[in-house]
């Protein structure tokens, strides 16, 4: 059993002298609490002499009852170390991160001003419950963000992770022993509407339309890379002889402008390019160092996103596809649909995409793949079909029927 006991201070000096002290200010109309009379006391796992007071002994006890059960399980955590504010932990926490790109970092640096520290900041991480965070979450979904809209579903919920991962740091640092941003229903984005897949035909309009930018067009709509991807593309990963394009970098967003960095979720990978494409693309590439960007703007430099979208949505309109709400990302939604049409499973097009993982792709593009219900039915009468043939073969076409117990003298049973 762990060592805790509880203490008595009745007669110790120091809190008989700030009893006194306590009843001198009651008389003058202070309102403060009474010192605690009952002491828990204890040794925590790093050996240091730690110390709560009470102004009841029951709630001593309950205490007592309480250090000694996460002792024992090794869930304690020093009531001191929960007090530290909720901002000083997420400048911890932002300032530690390793793996996201540099972008990915910005975004949580915009989540934590905009909302998570706003709110949170001034809390200790140890007054943090359950319930408070339940109430922020729904008051996200009531108040306007930034630009004065409602904030998304998507947009709630990576502020609810970047909270969420702030007070993990918290628990992993023994702060805290559980996380109040754990366990709370959010509402999914229900992106469905937003999914636009254009036909062969109304890609072929669309690209028609894009005028020197046709070839970003049909790249954009069958190898289902994201713009980011596509301006970063240069023309040494451009593998014609194989139809293969090399995806290792990204454009940036960053203060000051655009970087080159390292592809979402670190996914470098080689996309499939269309037969018929490659005489296409041939020409970007023709005299062309190997380090220059395939696709430019007029002045030669990376194409940039602000720039080029008004080209872009003329060229959705000159082809007749104003209403899709069509945009330059939404052409990889085109990509997954028409490469789940032709019969490309999840695999091929989880690579194609750049996706974390198949599960992922399955999320969002599920609904595309054909159902093969009827197709597995099928097969299985087949298989059954099969089964039993075999099974009744060289068997008696009658069935065989066991001999009836006949006990010594008697008749058979049920006879």
């Amino acid at each position: 059993m762990a060592r805790v006991w509880i203490e008595d201070r009745a007669n110790h000096a120091d809190y008989r002298k700030a009893l006194g002290a306590w009843n001198e200010a009651k008389k003058a109309g202070s309102k403060r609490a009474a010192p605690g009379r009952w002491r828990v006391r204890w040794y925590g796992p790093d050996g240091k002499p730690k110390a709560l007071t009470f102004p009841k002994l029951p709630q001593a006890e309950a205490e007592k009852r309480a250090v000694e059960e996460r002792l024992d399980k090794g869930t304690y955590r020093d009531p001191k170390q929960g007090k530290i504010l909720f901002s000083e932990v997420a400048e911890e926490w932002h300032g530690a991160l390793r793996k996201p790109s540099e972008r990915t970092r910005n975004d949580y640096r915009e989540l934590l001003d905009l909302y998570v520290v706003p709110k949170w900041g001034a809390w200790q991480v140890s007054a943090i419950r359950w319930e408070d965070v339940s109430a922020w979450l729904t008051e996200l979904g009531d108040q306007p963000g930034r630009r004065g809209k409602p904030l998304s579903a998507a947009r709630i919920e990576k502020t609810h992770l970047v909270g969420s991962m702030v007070m993990k740091r918290a628990v992993m640092a023994g702060r805290i022993h559980l996380n109040p941003f754990a366990g709370h229903e959010l509402t999914k984005a229900d992106d469905d509407d937003d999914h636009v897949y254009l036909t062969h035909e109304q890609l072929a309009d669309l690209a028609d339309a894009a005028g020197e930018q046709r070839t970003l067009i049909l790249v954009l709509g069958y190898c289902g890379i994201r713009w980011s991807e596509a301006t970063a593309l240069k023309a040494g990963r451009v593998q014609l002889d194989a139809r293969r394009l090399r995806i290792v970098q990204a454009h940036t967003r960053v203060k000051g402008g655009m970087r080159l960095g390292p592809v979402k979720n670190h996914e470098k990978r080689s996309v499939p390019l269309l037969r018929s494409l490659v005489e296409v693309v041939r020409p970007l590439t023709v005299g062309r160092p190997a380090d220059e960007l395939l696709f430019t703007g007029a002045d030669g430099t990376h194409l940039r996103y602000g720039t080029w979208r008004p080209e872009f949505d003329a060229a959705v309109k000159a082809a007749g596809l104003g209403g899709l709400g069509i945009t330059p990302h939404k052409l990889r939604h085109t990509a997954a649909s028409l490469a789940i049409a032709s019969g490309a499973d999840v695999k091929v097009v989880q690579t194609m995409l750049g996706h974390k993982s198949a599960a992922m792709t399955l999320d969002v593009y599920g609904h595309l793949f054909p159902d093969r219900l009827d197709e597995v039915a099928d097969a299985l009468d087949a298989g059954r079909a099969s089964a039993l043939a075999t099974r009744g073969a060289g068997k008696p076409s009658e069935p065989r029927v066991q001999n009836a117990y006949c006990p010594p003298g008697g008749e058979p049973d049920g006879q």
